[in-house]
């Protein structure tokens, strides 16, 4: 097929990882990808937050801001537009942003079928973690383009919820967790490991830390431990790894902290294959964390919260332990846990990559499912047509 994948990422983060992996895993299932996007993250390093565009956004007053964005949609409508009309594709992808009806646009004027990627409820979590301006036209927004999709795929089966309550109807769903690419995220082998980790039992996060995760009592359990080979590897950055360096320079650890600062996405399966026991903290409740994903694949011992769309591909005591959000200190038992029972952890193991196996999280699972619902949709679409003649 040849299919226009659409959408609205300008920031150089995990959202773009998701884009370019759908669009490597289609096209080398031999269909052709045409891409209509900002050219802002292409451009750009790993970790860029979207350059001035952004920056003006948070200048402006929200509504303001809104009102460009919805503004924007007109002038991608006429994007989208060209390039079907020079490309002739037989379908859509279009990954869902707020304030972006653009793509349905297009595809009712062209008669075309579009596939919607949700990854999150923007208009729900926008209104609960920065505000919403113009909450009216940004909740019809969303409802209008999930509901005049041809089909919705949402990351979670909580996610889908959403959407069934937005009036999206169930037939119209299938739920696709994030993946990975088995020849990059593999298990690792003890001769990958860097001298600062051999032979130590490694407890890692992935990430920007912030205190709410809770890092400084991690290293504080360290130290009580009194054993030197137990180490705090932190892949990443964020505003409290320098007082957690000087926190460990207090308790005389400071040989068993290593935080490297921002990496680039190729270096990130080398840093995963240092880490034994992998920590993932609290995430919004409808989201598919990708790094949760690569720790199973990488073979990972994963202490993650016992919340409903981290159950969908965690089981407590199979392949992870569980921790209650509420009970504030239940995440550095289950640490414990791990550390002093090598039985368990190598268990835990295991099972992280029985369930990539099982489960088929891999892009090109993904990008499989996505063509077989394509290919339900145009076919369904071309015996219509006939019926009608």
């Amino acid at each position: 097929m040849k299919i226009l994948y659409h959408h609205r990422i300008a920031s150089k983060d995990g959202q773009y990882v998701h884009v370019e992996e759908i669009i490597r895993a289609l096209s080398e299932r031999g269909h052709k990808l045409i891409v209509v996007g900002p050219k802002v993250a292409t451009e750009a390093a790993f970790g860029s937050d979207g350059g001035w565009v952004s920056s003006l956004r948070r200048a402006l007053p929200k509504w303001c801001s809104e009102l460009l964005e919805f503004g924007y949609a007109f002038y991608v409508f006429f994007k989208l537009l060209v390039a079907c009309l020079k490309h002739r594709p037989d379908a859509i992808y279009e990954r869902y942003n707020l304030f972006l009806p653009s793509g349905i646009w297009v595809k009712k004027l062209l008669g075309l079928k579009l596939v919607l990627e949700v990854n999150s409820p923007l208009y729900l979590e926008r209104a609960q973690y920065g505000g919403i301006g113009l909450a009216r036209l940004a909740k019809w927004t969303e409802r209008y383009t999930w509901c005049n999709a041809d089909h919705v795929c949402p990351v979670t089966h909580v996610l889908a919820g959403y959407l069934l309550e937005a009036g999206v109807s169930e037939d119209n769903i299938t739920v696709i967790p994030n993946g990975i690419d088995p020849s990059v995220f593999h298990p690792n082998q003890n001769s990958v490991r860097r001298p600062e980790f051999t032979g130590k039992l490694t407890i890692g996060f992935v990430g920007f830390c912030r205190e709410w995760h809770q890092l400084d009592k991690v290293l504080s359990l360290i130290a009580a431990s009194k054993n030197p080979d137990l180490m705090l590897l932190i892949v990443g950055d964020g505003p409290v790894a320098i007082p957690l360096q000087q926190q460990a320079e207090e308790l005389g650890v400071t040989t068993q902290i290593h935080v490297t600062g921002l990496v680039e996405r190729h270096a990130m399966p080398m840093w995963l294959d240092q880490i034994d026991i992998a920590l993932q903290p609290a995430v919004t409740p409808w989201s598919s964390p990708l790094k949760l994903i690569e720790y199973l694949a990488k073979g990972k011992a994963i202490i993650a919260p016992d919340t409903e769309n981290i159950r969908e591909l965690l089981v407590d005591g199979n392949n992870a332990l569980l921790y209650p959000v509420d009970a504030p200190d239940a995440i550095f038992v289950r640490i414990k846990q791990i550390v002093e029972d090598d039985v368990l952890r190598a268990q835990l193991q295991r099972q992280a990559l029985q369930t990539i196996k099982d489960r088929q999280l891999t892009w090109a699972g993904n990008a499989a499912r996505i063509e077989s619902i394509f290919s339900t949709l145009t076919t369904g679409a071309s015996a219509a047509s006939r019926n009608t003649k």
